[in-house]
């Protein structure tokens, strides 16, 4: 199966079939760390009719590095407008891992980059559904528009024992229209999780997040939402978390 086929198969999986996101943060004593941003598709395997033409056919466990893949690109990826390279751009950082067994029923996307600061990696959610969209052949084709992209950003900060996350709407048009757009995917993305998993070099004091749930050790921090509610409320996706001295 060819991967511009797979990456169209998570692209669909991503807006119109139940899955599950996790947003993995490990954070080092230094501010540093390694983010990773999972998809679970392995309920839309089973969701898929065999005739499918995107029907999986053989194991796929691949990685793709979208640096080495930007510069191997690039002279395609110069014909596309200035937007388009900026949204190429903002993938840089990041490599993608694909393990696909349709008869283990496994579909699992990781993408994951390591950072100095952890605001290198805002919009990392965003950024996940552009590498959805670009995949293996990034610049031969237009990227698909995704307005969503466009009408939110999303910002970390990890400074002097506090974390923060916060989701605005830049463009309150740009993001109603993305808001009508999953009209026709609620009944599936109604049962969809996002979680947030934050591992931190000390045990956690305090955190507004009230449903949060914690290791034993107070230094891993989950917390999951409704991912349908996320996407129409991300302002409401705001957590502060305070670590002991």
């Amino acid at each position: 199966m060819k991967l511009d086929r797979v990456f169209s198969t998570v692209l669909i999986a991503v807006f119109f079939v139940a899955c599950n996101f996790t947003e993995e943060i490990h954070f080092n004593q230094d501010g540093t760390g390694k983010m990773n941003i999972g998809f679970d598709g392995g309920e839309m395997l089973q969701m898929l009719p065999s005739s499918d033409s995107t029907q999986l056919e053989e194991v796929i466990d691949s990685t793709i590095v979208f640096k080495d893949l930007i510069r191997e690109n690039k002279d395609s990826i110069a014909q596309l407008s200035s937007k388009q390279q900026a949204e190429l751009k903002k993938l840089e950082p990041f490599s993608l891992h694909m393990m696909m067994d349709a008869e283990k029923g496994i579909m699992n996307f990781d993408m994951f980059t390591d950072f100095k600061d952890v605001s290198e990696v805002n919009d990392a959610f965003n950024a996940f559904q552009s590498a959805s969209s670009v995949g293996p052949t990034a610049g031969s084709k237009p990227m698909p528009k995704n307005s969503a992209n466009e009408a939110t950003e999303v910002s970390y900060s990890f400074k002097k024992d506090k974390f923060r996350r916060e989701g605005v709407i830049k463009d309150k048009e740009l993001f109603q229209q993305s808001i009508d757009s999953l009209e026709t995917a609620e009944m599936f993305l109604s049962s969809s999780t996002y979680t947030f998993k934050y591992h931190f070099p000390k045990r956690v004091k305090s955190t507004n997040v009230e449903e949060a749930t914690f290791s034993m050790d107070g230094k891993t921090m989950v917390y999951e939402v409704n991912f349908l509610d996320m996407l129409k409320d991300p302002e409401s996706i705001m957590i502060e978390v305070e670590l002991e001295k």
